[in-house]
């Protein structure tokens, strides 16, 4: 199982980059988590549009699903094209998920997600927690048939949920969207002291932390979660990619 980060800011992208979006592959199978501003520009540098099998989006805040409505034009033009012969399935953590302004539903299949669903795309399992959050969100924990797995924690406050969610997985792919001084200004948000916190309590292998702030040093945001764990901690920039 691979994981590369796509986008990884908060909000809004900085110039050639993206917000979130997060590709996972193996051999045969390719999952985009989340689909952020700016993120078909970039994930088309490392796989075509319609090699993707499925698109798991977390809540549809705009920085986690503004190219969304792109990939469907495209899905629309390479099936007009005949390089794609098969629908795209898009699962949303949103009530509203089927109610999205989408047009071509025989060719973008929409999905909602809900708590309990447990997901089949190729040799992948996916499970989902609900995350405390100023709208629905979920985390998602990525599951493959060779034992190992992952949880991206999409955005959402301290909550023992993503403690019990993210145990012992081989990577915690979680937001650190402020540092330790601005922890409890933000409500749904993780600071950095949190993000250490739950790496710890949920002895997690490694973590990868994205969703950055616009201000700051990223680099303090590592030095400051390392206050807390002891775990390998890394940083999502452009081109980051990681074998599990």
């Amino acid at each position: 199982m691979k994981l590369s980060t796509i986008g990884y800011w908060g909000a809004y992208p900085k110039p050639d980059e993206a917000t979130s979006c997060y590709l996972v592959q193996d051999k045969k199978t390719n999952i985009l988590l989340d689909c952020g501003s700016g993120a078909l520009a970039k994930l088309q540098n490392i796989i075509s549009l319609e090699e993707l099998d499925a698109v798991f989006i977390s809540h549809i805040h705009p920085d986690h699903i503004a190219d969304l409505y792109c990939l469907e034009f495209a899905m629309l033009i390479q099936t007009q094209l005949g390089v794609r012969t098969k629908p795209l399935d898009v699962y949303i953590f949103s009530e509203q998920a089927t109610n999205l302004p989408f047009s071509f539903p025989e060719i973008f299949r929409v999905h909602e997600i809900t708590r309990n669903d447990r997901l089949l795309v190729g040799s992948f399992t996916l499970t989902f927690s609900e995350n405390k959050h100023e709208i629905p969100c979920c985390a998602i924990k990525v599951s493959h048939s060779n034992g190992k797995n992952l949880v991206y924690s999409a955005d959402t406050g301290y909550t023992p949920q993503i403690i019990d969610f993210a145990k012992e997985v081989d990577l915690l792919l979680i937001e650190c969207s402020f540092f330790k001084k601005q922890q409890g200004l933000v409500k749904g948000h993780l600071a950095t002291y949190e993000v250490g916190e739950i790496a710890e309590k949920a002895n997690v292998k490694q973590v990868l932390l994205t969703h950055f702030p616009h201000f700051g040093q990223i680099d303090q945001l590592v030095e400051e979660v390392k206050e807390i764990t002891k775990k390998d901690v890394m940083c999502a920039k452009d081109g980051f990619s990681i074998n599990l």
